[in-house]
């Protein structure tokens, strides 16, 4: 035998070797691995008779459901939907309908943006939108997630965002015709309940309910409009701990704090302020109600100002119906 007959056979039985090597490696990492390939079965879920379902439900002319079952069952108004179905499906092309390789038609936009609402509004489980979206489990969480990124994208410098200018002025000329001059919100706390907590997380966020709870800080104007949030802390804590790790004051301790110009009782400021409750720290930007009024004027105040600070509190009931 030549060399070369030696080193070919040889080079053949180390490559047998190492694929022998790699089917056992990916059998102890992959486990069944194998197994739940071969199992996969496929299944035609019929996905353009779910479409043309959903759209005689909603979306034709002269729909099963009319705007007003639609604003209950989405949550939101028809125009509104199809602004967000159109912004989405620029930001993210995916969510356009397509055809597979053999030419048979993908989901719908409809679809996909349904199946994604009803996850947020009413916290359904992806299986059981399986049956009427003709969505797979994987299929509806992937688009939930693209979903959520989109939305994020598109409308996170529109929405999440600090005050501008314009919007000072308009919160400082309603706060002034209100009785407020120098107002621009109204902060609270509110502890959202969390139902699939870790357990181990347990007493962490044990609220004063006693369940678990994460808390939200909001600042809410006039219109409910949430223009500050805060959202994560341990129900455990309370709203002063809350404002101690919130950035809500960040721009008053940098300096970076619009400065306006308004007259209270003969004085003035130059610093704008929070109506607040009487939990919150005695602070120049935080003007809180009097406990027990005395004089006609105290008595009046509080009433003025506890009916103002209940903007915040509206903002939360619209949150918690939602």
């Amino acid at each position: 035998m030549s060399s070369s007959d030696y080193s070919s056979s040889g080079g053949e039985q180390e490559i047998e070797e190492l694929n022998m090597f790699n089917y056992h490696r990916l059998t102890l990492i992959g486990g069944d691995f194998n197994r739940r390939s071969t199992n996969r079965t496929y299944i035609d879920r019929e996905r353009g008779s779910g479409h043309d379902r959903l759209m005689q439900d909603y979306f034709n002319p002269n729909p099963t459901y009319d705007a007003r079952i639609f604003r209950r069952h989405f949550r939101m108004q028809p125009r509104l939907f199809n602004r967000i179905m159109g912004d989405v499906v620029r930001y993210d092309p995916s969510f356009a309908r397509r055809s597979d390789v053999v030419g048979h038609l993908g989901l719908s936009p409809e679809q996909k943006l349904t199946s994604a609402l009803r996850m947020l509004a009413y916290g359904s489980p992806a299986d059981q939108l399986d049956d009427y979206m003709r969505m797979g489990k994987s299929t509806v969480l992937e688009v939930f997630r693209k979903f959520c990124r989109a939305i994020v994208g598109i409308y996170s410098s529109t929405y999440l965002r600090a005050l501008t200018p314009a919007d000072l002025r308009i919160l400082l000329h309603k706060a002034s015709q209100r009785g407020f001059p120098g107002m621009i919100g109204s902060i609270n706390c509110m502890h959202w309940e969390w139902r699939n907590y870790p357990t181990s997380w347990t007493g962490q966020y044990l609220g004063h309910n006693r369940k678990p709870t994460i808390i939200l800080e909001a600042v809410a104007s006039y219109n409910t409009w949430i223009w500050h949030a805060f959202f994560g802390p341990p129900g455990s804590n309370n709203d002063i701990n809350v404002l101690g790790m919130s950035p809500v004051f960040d721009g008053v301790l940098n300096g970076s704090t619009p400065r306006v110009r308004f007259e209270v009782n003969g004085h003035t400021y130059d610093q704008c302020y929070y109506l607040a409750d009487g939990i919150y720290p005695s602070w120049s930007t935080l003007v809180k109600t009097f406990s027990n009024p005395i004089s006609n004027k105290e008595a009046l105040f509080a009433r003025c100002q506890e009916a103002h600070r209940k903007d915040v509190e509206r903002a939360f009931g619209i949150l918690q119906a939602r």
